[in-house]
């Protein structure tokens, strides 16, 4: 009898070996169909990874399957070859892995529904109708003339035409009408004629297509509203004739309506929307649809990187270098990463987008690994905005405002034009302080201090979630002189409104963009070009097209420029760029004003006299230097727990066991306290390992874990390994 090697969602980081069900099957046990086993004292959805003759574990020991769940492999063979990469290369437990690929109801072991959507017919009785029957209930009698009309319809052609499910049902107490799953008919995708493209843009086309067989992984580096996604979709309509799928990568929800509306423009296809926003049916329906191969476009976020695609051809992340793309728990992927294996496997091409390209991709290209292509001018003939620094030293400023910049917004308002301000801070003010004793208010969860949120009345924590009512006297001497210290988009807006009376003003944070389709009709009312200020955080920056914005300023420069992570400058360079590409994107110039007290900071005199790519290349030379990433490689063993001691120890324990088995070129560093130590509740400490290559970066990661596993476990304390770490926190 054959010996089926599972993987388990469970947080060991093995397989488990179970016998096939007992009785006769006729289903194959092929790799990738889904089992329910006994585990412990559950039932559980397990994955097949594969058969084998026999097993380390004492025969008698071995338990047999429940059942089988499927009759063929629900994904293809290349995406269980994906999974294993990530597996290793992330030293993540395969079961959390491999159930990543699948929809809740999947995971869940409930049966594969195919390509389908619920739906309605009608019965015998029910054709025996004329049309215009039942005409005493007219919502009955549409309902029935929709369903005599086409035969059968979806679920979601009812609710498009205002008939709710009690109508149907209704129909179906009658006997009129019955459920029945409605195959989805698969059509031709055609491609509306796109735009014009510039020469930059029309040789990178002709370069692209010119590998579009087999895998080659580019770098489209282009600055701010240069037309990189015409590039996309002109490459994607050559994928869809050629019969095949494109998988397109976004790094937010909040950019899905906008770019799913420009695609719905220019193809005449199916597309499927993969993102957490959905229900766990619409995601079912995408993920199907994807599967069978009725989707021609797919656009998700991180996790769609993972969807079963029936004829890959093209994957495109737009956006690459944004943080977004990297899980920053559990199972801890770089979906951009995974995005190039896939290509890799899947032997089809990969492009890569952004005007503020990782240090990681550019140095892939750089050194020939990606084919590089820059788009060094607008399209449309606008030009780039200009920058210019705001020294307010000494200046008077009106709720964190220079006088400057209120000059400016004046200016740009009275020609009829948008201004947009940028303020990476959310709430009324960041500090709550008392003037009498200096009481300040910190979150008693997490080493950090409560943001005031004063329209709530509450006072919130950023870091955990924390959340307490906004108290009237300091607990510490009950005085009443209670300072609001700092500035937040809540309080800056209230100024602006105050300020400029006769002008909207529009909040853009996640405190104010809260609700489905939020953003999308606050885009819409903004590009109808009607003079405005929009104030907000980095939600402004990804990907926005704002028409009439001329001018763009950054409230609180400073903030950006000063970081204890390696990355920062990297960040805030990228962050600034991607601000001030918001800014005369059609026929009027911009600017851009950085408001500063330290005119004369190096990355800000980068930033004022330099591209981004001059800065990036600078940039990768430190890099070199220090040997950090991408020029060296990073993992961090991370511990959290209630007693900082015991965390501290387990990875002190974990150092002296390693050490000796790790090969020279693997340093490391530690244990130390996280940057903020104590987060919810729970002290958090670190081991650092850097090392000269990815194969001593692999080796290493083995074995720490392997080393890590064999430690006896300690109450409540949680470790994780985070390979290629994108934050120091």
């Amino acid at each position: 009898m054959p010996v089926l090697r599972l993987a388990i969602p469970t947080p060991l980081r093995t397989l488990f070996d179970y016998l096939p069900p007992a009785g006769d099957s006729d289903v194959e046990l092929l790799p990738g169909i889904r089992l329910r086993v006994p585990f412990g004292r559950r039932e559980v959805t397990a994955y097949l990874i594969e058969t084998v003759e026999s097993s380390d574990v004492d025969p008698s020991a071995l338990k047999n399957a429940i059942e089988i769940l499927d009759s063929e492999p629900l994904l293809p063979s290349i995406l269980l070859k994906l999974c294993d990469w990530a597996v290793n290369y992330y030293q993540h437990p395969p079961g959390e892995v491999y159930q990543a690929t699948f929809p809740k109801a999947l995971r869940a072991g409930k049966t594969h529904r195919c390509n389908s959507e619920p739906g309605w017919t009608l019965t015998t009785r029910g054709k025996g109708l004329p049309k215009g029957a039942l005409a005493r209930s007219p919502k009955q009698s549409k309902a029935l003339g929709l369903i005599q009309e086409h035969s059968q319809l979806c679920n979601s052609h009812f609710r498009d035409a205002g008939i709710s499910t009690s109508i149907l049902k209704a129909l179906e107490e009658k006997g009129l009408a019955e459920h029945i799953e409605v195959i989805t008919a698969q059509k031709e995708p055609r491609a509306n004629p796109g735009l014009k493209l510039n020469d930059e843009q029309a040789l990178s086309l002709q370069l692209l297509l010119a590998q579009k067989e087999g895998f080659s992984c580019h770098l489209l580096e282009g600055v701010t509203g240069s037309g990189k996604t015409e590039v996309y979709l002109q490459l994607i309509a050559d994928c869809l004739e050629r019969g095949l799928q494109a998988l397109v990568l976004i790094p937010e929800i909040g950019l899905t309506p906008q770019t799913l509306a420009r695609f719905r423009d220019r193809f005449d296809a199916e597309i499927a929307v993969l993102h957490s926003g959905l229900s766990d049916g619409q995601r079912y329906t995408a993920w199907e649809a994807a599967r069978s191969g009725t989707a021609h476009i797919v656009i998700g976020t991180r996790s769609a990187v993972f969807a079963a695609l029936a004829r890959p051809g093209l994957i495109v992340v737009d956006e690459e270098h944004d943080q977004s793309y990297k899980q920053q728990d559990g199972f801890r992927y770089s979906a951009r990463d995974v995005a190039v294996k896939r290509g890799q496997l899947e032997n089809c091409p990969v492009l890569l987008g952004s005007a503020t390209p990782s240090l990681e991709s550019l140095h892939n290209a750089l050194q020939g690994r990606y084919v590089h292509h820059r788009l060094q001018q607008r399209a449309g003939g606008s030009q780039l905005p200009k920058l210019e620094a705001v020294d307010i030293r000494k200046a008077p400023l009106q709720s964190g405002f220079s006088q400057a910049l209120l000059n400016a917004l004046d200016t740009a308002l009275a020609n009829g034009q948008q201004a947009l301000l940028f303020l990476n801070r959310r709430g009324y003010a960041p500090t709550l302080q008392c003037h009498d004793c200096g009481w300040v208010a910190d979150c008693s969860e997490c080493d950090a201090r409560l943001t005031l949120h004063r329209r709530q009345r509450r006072m919130r924590c950023h870091h955990c979630g924390a959340s307490k009512p906004l108290i009237n006297c300091c607990p510490e001497c009950r005085s009443e002189q209670l300072l609001s210290i700092g500035l937040g988009t809540e309080r800056a807006d209230e100024f602006l409104q105050g300020r400029f009376p006769r002008h909207p003003v529009y909040r853009v944070d996640s405190d104010s963009m809260q609700g489905k389709g939020t953003m999308q009709a606050l885009v819409s009312q903004i590009n109808q070009g009607e003079p405005c200020i929009l104030l907000g955080t980095q939600m402004l920056t990804k990907g926005h097209h704002f028409p009439a914005v001329t001018l763009v300023g950054i409230v609180d420069m400073d903030g950006l420029l000063f970081s204890t992570d390696f990355r920062g400058e990297e960040r805030s360079a990228q962050l600034i760029t991607q601000v001030a590409g918001r800014a005369g994107r059609v026929e009027t110039a911009g600017t851009v004003m950085l408001q500063t007290h330290h005119p004369d900071h190096p990355s800000l005199q980068a930033i004022l006299c330099q591209d981004y790519h001059q800065q990036a290349c600078a940039m990768l030379k430190a890099r070199e230097l220090a040997g950090q990433p991408p020029l060296g490689q990073l993992l961090i063993l991370r511990t959290d727990c209630q007693d900082a001691s015991c965390g501290e120890q387990f990875l002190r324990d974990l150092r002296n066991n390693s050490q000796s088995q790790l090969p020279a070129g693997v340093a490391l560093i530690g244990p130390l306290p996280a940057p903020m130590q104590r987060r919810a509740g729970r002290f958090r400490s670190q081991l650092l390992v850097h090392t000269t290559q990815r194969r001593l970066s692999h080796l290493a990661a083995r074995t720490l874990v392997a080393q890590a596993q064999r430690l006896p476990a300690r109450k409540g304390l949680n470790w994780s390994l985070d390979v290629d770490p994108q934050d120091m926190f």
